[in-house]
Parts: structure tokens; C-alpha cells; sequence
């Protein structure tokens, strides 16, 4: 069971965060192309968010499990799995071993140092080359150190000493600098201060908190969560753009279709303390901000990694019309228990924010801007509302697409804004591992929502992979002009499966695809028919590495022409871009008029952006 995806990957997805629950299946051409044969294989739809209640427990796989994941990795990548980096290996597994900076990410943690040594007999055991007695080896030091760990956690509740207010994260925010037995203290004086604030009402509370940050696990089964951890370490190791999470955690694989989807979110934002969450924006009533979340449907949150309560969250808000909660407000002696109302998912997404918009003078016309940020799966939809009330407003002169900084979303989401432009046409010639090759086609939109007029697109480093898709789409076809800065240079996708271990969810990316006159994007990107440097003033991240620096990102394909030629010829038929014939602006940003400026000096007929 697979869906598809894309978004700009590895060092750029932190920044542009990626999660979510039902995405279509690529439409498929069957058809055959002007350029020589493509086998089209069906996709199907990944199953929907499975809503799992999470158990706060650290993932474990078996040897067994782990390795069956493994193979289907090393059988499903795009490309045959190259060497891997094993200091970059380590510092994932380290990573994900320790949610909390206790176990293996703390400063001189006996655990951190054990893994940097066993590396790389770890990642043989995972290929199946060695036993995994290594991973045994090191759950056998981990329950070591967590023991000590939770003796300490112990003493410091018993002691009584000065501990800070319960709604008061002890975490920190970013790297983990503070030493593992230093946090287990700070942890143990605030349970401690609250059992003592709060009397038997807490008990569980606290109960949960030392059973989750401190697990009483065998070496054996200490060995089995190293066994996940190097799971989730090794996909991203052999795919910049792939990852593994357990159902538990599957939500947070899956940011694209959220956006497009979202449930309703009890909050805007939360941090964790060593009893739950502290609400910190933006409550669904009766939460109040600095409310401290307990447990919601019974279910404690103390010690439960943030992933887990996401996809917990996700999944009760998208089922239920109300939920049970337990919370402890600021200055309170005893938690009380509350009832939140959820929304409906129509009101969440009437109150997402739209895509922004202006109009802008342009000489003796008007221009309409479109900033789009992300590629959403219904973006097609969103702009073609926002094309049908600037028509209604008055005259355009043309269409502008603002995708500075984007870095990517669905492919529905690019063939459903392409197909306001071209509509129906085929788009992307998209390879499998094995040769064979798919092709999505634009969406083919009533007549009266498509745009017939001049429209370019405007791009920069940031732009990526769907971004990409609709700015190439648009020049390969002749429809329209691309300025700016050559982009990213993404050009493959992802797919989700559930693993072979029946455990958890896979990203993979699966296909690398080329622009519709066959021309490669991945590791080359788009460059601009007219270029126009925008520096440090563009809003895409700056100091990025691009797709082609990324180790283990795929190579280019160059792939059929497959352009519709009657297609091509009528869209090359319709109004190039206006001379602009006087002033243009003002603009919300000084990006867009420069943009514009350079548009209307240039009077660019919609010709290819060069592809390298």
C-alpha cells in the first residue's frame, strides 16, 4: 500500500515542517508517449492514519523484524543502496534512541560512547552480515545506566528538595547539554514536589513518568529498541528524503497531508514537562494557555515522547467530538478533569490560512500574485477559488505564482494547480528502480476556472520538487515565464508502505522523474528564463545545500518527451507576458516588483527555462 508525496528533503525539511492521513494515488496515464513506450504500473492508497493508542514505551524491533525492514529498503529505493557514512549512522542511532536525553544523547552517557564504537558492527547486523549479540550487548549496558538513572530519579523525589513549578520544562529546547544524572535529578524533585503539592491525586501521573523516562527492560529487550533506533537511523542513512516510524509515531511521517487535511488541534503549540504537556498557544476551551495536560482519554502523558502524543492528538481529534482530559492549571492544588469540544473538520479548514494574494499595478494593468508556500493536495482547488474571485474583482493582465521558498508537497496538489494552465496535458515521466516508467497528467478543470492568460512563475533556491514540477511544467509546455534563481533541483518522489515487520509506516522515495520534454530536474534544477538574483532577501532557506549535495540523493533521469503536441502548440498560442508599459507596484514584497520589472522589460514570450 503506498502514497505519494513530495517535499524538499533532508537538511531543508526541519525548517520547512514535514505529517498526515489520506492522500489519492497519482492519476496515471496510460496511455503511450510521443517518445517511445512507458509501462504504467497502478498505485493504490496507503491505508489511513491507523490512530494507534501510544503506549509511551521506546519502539522495539526483534533482529528478525528489523532485517525483514531493512530488505525491503535495499529492494524499493529508486536506486541499488550505496555505502553508508557510519558516523552518520551513529548520530542517528544515537538520536533515536533517546527521546529525552537520558539513555544515549546526554554528555558522557555510558550508552552514547558504546554505540559510537559499535557502529559499525551494528549496521552489519542490521544487513544481516554479523549476529546481533551486538545489539544485546549494548541493551545489556543500557539497562545498566537506566538503572542508575532510576535509582537517582528516586532518591531526588524522596529527598523534598527545592523543585521548580510542575507546568516548568526541565528539557531543553535544542542540543542535550545537560549531563543524563543532573536531568534525572531535576526530574525526580519536581514529581516528587508535585506528589507532595497534590497527594494521592498525581500518583499515576508520576507513576507513568518513572516507569517511561526510566524503563525496567531485560538487556534483551534493551537490545530490541536499539534494533528500532538503527532502523530509523539507517533509512534516512540510505535516503535523504526517506524514514521509518512506528505506527505509534506514523503521524509524524506524513506533514504534506495534514496540512491539506488537518484534524482539529486541541492546541497550536505545546512543550513537555516531566508530567505531560504544557499548553502554550492557542486552546481549544476550556484549556487555558499554561495548563498542564495530564492525560487525555485516560491515558497519561507523562513521560511519552512527543511524537506519540502528536499522533495520539491526531488521531482522537479526528475521531471523536469530544475528549476527556486531566489537567493541572497554574496555582491549582489538584488536577481536575475536563471535557474539550472538537470542531468539526470543516471548521478547522475553514479557519486554515488561505493562499496569500494581491494585486498589483502593473503599468495599465493589474497583475495577480499568488504566493504559494507549500504544494498542498488540494492546492488546485485553493487557487482556482482565489482565480475566480480576482476575475470578479476586474481585468487581469496576468497571473504571477510566487513559489520562492517552497519546497514541495502532493503531486495531486502540482497537477491539480497545473491543470488551471494546461489542463489535461501529460506532465512527468516518473522512473522505478526496475525501468519502468509512470506519467501524471494535469487535472482538467471546468472552462471556466482555467486561466487562459500570460502567468509566470517566480522561483529561487528554495523552490523544490512539486514547487519544481509546476514552474517546469509550465515552461516545458511554452505556457508560461520562469524568473528568478535556479531552484533546488528535487526531482524524486516518495512513497509510504507499511513495513514488512507489520510494525510501522516507510517513506521511500521510489521514483526520480523528469520534466515533461524529458528534460532532468533531480541534482540539476530549473533554471530561470530570466534570471533574477534575489540574495538574502528571498524567503527560501538561505545557506541551503541543494539536492545534488545531499549523499544517497538519486541520479538525474532524462526521460521521454512525452508532451502532448497538439497541446503544445495551443498552448504556445495564447498572450505571451505584457510589456508592462509604465509603473509597477507597489508590492508587499520588493522581491515581487523586481520580479515584475524585470518581466515587463523583457517582454519574454513563455520560453524553456534551461535545463543543465
Amino acid at each position: 500500500m503506498v502514497r505519494r508525496r513530495l517535499k524538499q528533503g533532508a537538511l531543508l525539511v526541519a525548517s520547512l515542517v514535514a505529517a498526515g492521513v489520506a492522500l489519492r494515488a497519482p492519476k496515471r496515464d496510460a496511455a503511450q508517449p510521443p517518445a517511445g513506450p512507458v509501462v504504467v504500473t497502478p498505485t493504490t492508497d496507503a491505508p489511513p492514519l491507523a490512530g494507534h493508542v501510544p503506549t509511551g514505551a521506546p519502539p522495539s524491533l526483534t533482529c528478525e523484524r528489523a532485517r525483514a525492514v531493512v530488505a525491503q529498503v535495499d529492494a524499493l529505493f529508486v536506486e541499488r543502496p550505496h555505502d553508508i557514512d557510519e558516523v552518520a549512522f551513529d548520530e542517528g542511532v544515537v538520536d533515536w534512541l533517546d527521546p529525552h536525553g537520558l539513555w544515549s544523547a546526554a554528555p558522557g552517557a555510558p550508552a552514547g560512547d558504546m554505540l559510537r564504537k559499535e557502529a559499525g558492527r551494528l549496521l552489519n547486523a542490521l544487513r544481516g552480515k554479523e549476529s546481533c549479540a551486538v545489539a544485546a550487548a549494548l541493551g545489556k549496558g543500557l539497562a545498566g545506566s537506566v538503572t542508575e538513572l532510576r535509582q537517582q530519579f528516586d532518591e531526588a523525589r524522596r529527598a523534598g528538595g527545592l523543585a521548580s513549578l510542575p507546568t516548568r520544562s526541565v528539557f531543553e529546547p535544542g542540543e542535550v547539554t545537560r549531563p543524563a544524572p543532573e536531568l534525572a535529578k531535576l526530574l525526580g524533585e519536581q514529581c516528587g514536589a508535585l506528589e507532595r503539592q497534590t497527594g494521592a491525586t498525581t500518583g499515576a501521573f508520576v507513576s507513568a513518568a518513572r516507569a517511561r523516562f526510566f524503563p525496567a527492560l531485560s538487556a534483551e529487550e534493551w537490545g530490541e529498541v536499539v534494533l528500532a533506533a538503527a532502523l530509523r537511523a539507517y533509512v534516512p542513512a540510505v535516503d535523504p528524503h526517506g524514514a521509518w516510524a512506528p505506527f505509534e509515531e506514523e503521524a509524524s511521517l506524513y506533514e504534506a497531508e495534514l496540512q491539506a487535511k488537518p484534524p482539529p488541534p486541541f492546541w497550536e503549540s505545546m512543550t513537555r514537562s516531566a508530567l505531560g504537556v504544557r499548553v502554550d498557544a492557542e486552546p481549544l476551551p476550556p484549556l487555558v494557555v499554561g495548563d498542564l495536560v495530564l492525560s487525555i482519554e485516560g491515558v497519561p502523558l507523562a513521560g511519552m515522547p512527543l511524537e506519540q502524543v502528536e499522533q495520539f492528538v491526531h488521531a482522537l481529534a479526528d475521531e471523536r467530538s469530544q475528549v476527556k482530559m486531566e489537567v493541572l492549571s497554574e496555582g491549582a492544588r489538584a488536577p481536575r478533569g475536563i471535557v474539550v469540544r472538537v470542531p468539526s473538520p470543516e471548521a478547522v479548514v475553514a479557519t486554515r490560512e488561505g493562499l496569500a494574494k494581491e494585486r498589483v499595478r502593473y503599468g495599465e494593468q493589474q497583475i495577480l500574485v499568488v504566493a504559494i508556500r507549500d504544494v498542498r493536495e488540494d492546492l488546485g482547488e485553493e487557487l482556482a477559488t482565489v482565480l475566480d474571485a480576482a476575475r470578479a474583482e476586474g481585468p487581469l493582465g496576468g497571473v504571477v505564482l510566487d513559489l520562492r521558498g517552497n519546497g514541495g508537497g502532493s503531486t495531486d496538489g502540482a497537477a491539480g494547480a497545473l491543470g488551471l494552465f494546461v489542463a489535461g496535458a501529460p506532465l512527468f515521466p516518473m522512473r522505478r528502480r526496475d525501468g519502468t516508467v509512470e506519467i501524471d497528467r494535469a487535472t482538467e478543470p471546468p472552462e471556466g476556472s482555467r486561466w487562459d492568460g500570460p502567468v509566470a512563475a517566480v522561483v529561487d533556491r528554495g523552490t523544490a520538487s512539486a514547487a519544481e514540477m509546476i514552474a517546469g511544467a509550465l515552461s516545458a509546455y511554452d505556457r508560461g515565464v520562469v524568473v528568478g534563481e535556479r531552484t533546488f533541483g528535487k526531482g524524486c518522489a516518495q512513497e509510504y508502505f507499511e513495513d514488512e515487520s507489520d510494525v510501522g509506516v516507510l517513506r521511500l522515495t521510489t521514483l526520480v522523474f523528469a520534466l515533461p520534454d524529458g528534460s532532468p530536474l533531480q541534482r540539476v534544477g530549473l533554471m530561470p528564463s530570466l534570471l533574477v538574483p534575489f540574495g538574502s532577501s528571498s524567503p527560501g532557506p538561505q545557506g541551503a545545500e541543494v539536492e545534488a549535495s545531499l549523499k544517497g540523493a538519486p541520479a538525474s533521469f532524462r526521460g521521454p518527451d512525452i508532451r502532448d503536441r497538439r497541446r503544445l502548440a495551443a498552448f504556445a498560442a495564447r498572450p505571451s507576458w505584457p510589456l508592462a508599459k509604465g509603473d509597477v507596484g507597489p508590492c508587499k514584497e520588493d522581491e515581487v516588483c523586481k520580479s515584475l520589472r524585470a518581466l515587463g522589460a523583457s517582454a519574454l514570450a513563455p520560453r524553456r527555462a534551461a535545463r543543465r
